[in-house]
């Protein structure tokens, strides 16, 4: 028997729909259009989840929020409401609310909603149920990358990892320029990185096959949506072994000050939750290669994840090089994170004939030009190539886990990192 939700809204006609969206999926509910009756069912009966309205005519939902996570800190409460602000989302997610719903509900969203709040407070029933489809998660690659005799992914010691609990970030879109925002959840064991577009809700994994665009940034898409600029958070979770997440997002990821590092801190912030069962790695077998002549970029067999690149560009930047061993998520974020996105004075003009480059602002990009770094100063002497080892780790990470093997790299983008990739995959068919 699937376990009982607790429906708290003052709208009958929201009792109703709820009550039977739920019911139909085999879940039993109560429900209730007071906060105080909302808080005597929750001690009386103990529901698995609760969906709870903002507004309610004897008190604050949000101070209904309080008091339910004052009696069970670890209530699962999804908080709905028809006409909310980001702050007020915001202020939900930070009281402990494991996801925030916007009226008209969504018969996918509240399914999708609910399984991963069960998952994530603990309640069995919750895994595996509702409307998030993992199927091109890492089962997808796992059989992709193993045929027979190329064993490529191996067991490891690291246990998988998610977050131990949701948080929005808000930002710039670095290349649309509008404000967007996206919310981090944790999702259960073998899951895999996954997107989801708000509002219309499409699932988009992180994944090769999800890749529509390399042009300035990777780009992922399906079913007509896409999400932009997707690899400095992804370069995070690589560096962290976060291999189960799911990420709400409207657009574009932000690009709070164009590197890594806020990822990373946020991460730290909610904390990362040990799922008990092994994760995989990918190791590399043999060598692989993408690009032609100076532009180059390899991988070979190795104990350990490490990317050197050399980066050639006329001055104020000239030549740099560095190379960087995955020796654990503080390496990253001493050396790798911190390095910046950067563009050109001269590439402007194009940028903005393809619709790029709108949210570039003084404080989130390095922007060069003629003779000098015009708006900033350098975090890194060779920030510049830094920042390019922050992209191929991110970008990587599309092949679904982490990877175990040495890259080498000349003169490339995001391009030849989805080339190299799919000349792996190529391989493996």
């Amino acid at each position: 028997m699937k376990p009982l939700v607790l429906i708290v809204d003052d709208e009958p006609g929201i009792l109703t729909q709820l009550s039977h969206i739920l019911g139909d999926e085999g879940f039993r509910t109560l429900i209730t259009g007071k906060g105080e009756e909302a808080l005597e069912l929750y001690r009386r009966w103990h529901p698995a989840a609760v969906f709870l309205d903002i507004w309610l005519p004897d008190r604050d939902g949000l101070e209904t929020l309080r008091a339910i996570r004052d009696l069970d800190p670890h209530a699962a409460v999804i908080m709905i409401s028809g006409h909310g602000t980001a702050p007020t989302a915001v202020k939900a997610i930070k009281m402990g609310a494991y996801d925030y719903l916007e009226k008209p509900l969504a018969y996918n969203r509240v399914l999708e909603a609910l399984t991963g709040a069960l998952a994530a407070s603990g309640t069995g029933e919750g895994a595996g149920q509702g409307a998030l489809d993992l199927g091109k998660g890492p089962e997808h690659v796992r059989e992709f990358l193993q045929p027979p005799g190329l064993p490529l992914l191996r067991e490891s010691e690291t246990p998988q990892r998610t977050v131990k609990s949701s948080s929005v970030i808000y930002g710039l879109g670095l290349h649309s320029g509008s404000h967007t925002g996206m919310v981090i959840q944790p999702l259960p064991v073998n899951s895999g990185v996954h997107f989801l577009t708000v509002p219309k809700g499409t699932q988009i994994p992180a994944h090769l096959d999800s890749v529509a665009d390399t042009e300035y940034a990777t780009t992922l898409s399906r079913e007509g949506e896409s999400i932009r600029t997707v690899e400095h958070l992804l370069a995070a979770l690589h560096a962290y072994g976060i291999t189960n997440l799911l990420v709400k997002v409207h657009g574009e990821i932000p690009v709070l000050d164009g590197s890594a590092l806020e990822f990373c801190e946020r991460l730290e912030e909610v904390g990362i939750e040990m799922q008990g069962l092994p994760r995989k790695e990918l190791v590399i077998d043999r060598r692989y290669e993408a690009g032609s002549g100076d532009r180059r970029l390899v991988i070979e067999p190795a104990e350990t994840f490490s990317v050197s690149y050399l980066l050639r560009y006329p001055p104020p930047v000239g030549e740099q090089f560095y190379e960087f061993t995955m020796r654990g998520f503080e390496a990253f974020k001493t050396e790798i994170a911190p390095a910046r996105t950067f563009g050109f004075m001269r590439d402007l003009p194009m940028m903005a004939e393809l619709g790029l480059g709108s949210g570039g602002r003084l404080d989130n990009c390095i922007l060069v030009g003629d003779d000098n770094v015009i708006n900033t100063k350098l975090r890194f002497p060779d920030e510049f190539v830094r920042h390019k080892i922050l992209d191929i780790i991110g970008d990587l990470y599309l092949l679904g886990y982490p990877i175990r093997g040495r890259v080498t790299a000349r003169f490339t983008g995001h391009r030849d990192n989805i080339a190299l990739q799919r000349a792996i995959l190529g391989a493996s068919a």
